[in-house]
């Protein structure tokens, strides 16, 4: 069985698949296997435009995670979006460099909750769970993704409601 984990740029992602992948799972990071994917890149949005139609037609599936902003359109058999509360996603993000055009799209994005919405069109409601990592440890959240992947909690989506961040400058 294939899960993946999504959600914006720096709700934890990458760490908490890490955290997985030390647990002994297997584990893609998409950022690893999209380069033959590249197009170019937009630098108005200062992000590589990826073929991911023709990344999903080819991707071969696997037992494991895969992790990645676009996990959810690759053939998954769960996906857990993971959700960071915006003002702390702001901060994550500057932490990383981000310019402040970008912190406000990725900011503005998870307050709006668009990697949910995008993984709910894709998905039957008992193959999705979103997790809030907001004050969660990289093994706490390893731990629920764990027990979701197992079929020991049910999908869950849809409590989280940050629109009351959207346009706030952090």
């Amino acid at each position: 069985m294939m899960c993946g984990i999504t959600g914006t740029p720096g709700t934890g992602k990458s760490t908490v698949a890490d955290e997985l992948a030390r647990r002994g799972h297997r584990v893609v990071h998409i950022s690893d296997v999209v380069q033959p994917y590249v197009l170019g890149k937009d630098p108005e949005r200062d992000t590589q435009i990826i073929d991911t139609d023709r990344m999903v037609d080819e991707f071969v599936p696997f037992d494991g995670f895969v992790e990645g902003h676009f996990a959810h359109l690759l053939p998954c058999d769960r996906i857990v979006v993971l959700r960071l509360r915006p003002d702390k996603l702001a901060a994550r993000l500057a932490a990383r460099g981000y310019s402040p055009d970008k912190i406000g799209e990725n900011r503005d994005a998870e307050a709006l909750d668009v990697c949910l919405i995008e993984t709910v069109e894709q998905y039957e409601p008992g193959e999705v769970f979103e997790l809030d990592t907001t004050g969660m440890s990289p093994a706490g959240c390893a731990d629920t993704i764990e027990q979701f992947y197992r079929g020991e909690i049910p999908a869950s989506f849809g409590t989280i409601d940050w629109s009351a961040y959207a346009g706030v400058s952090p």
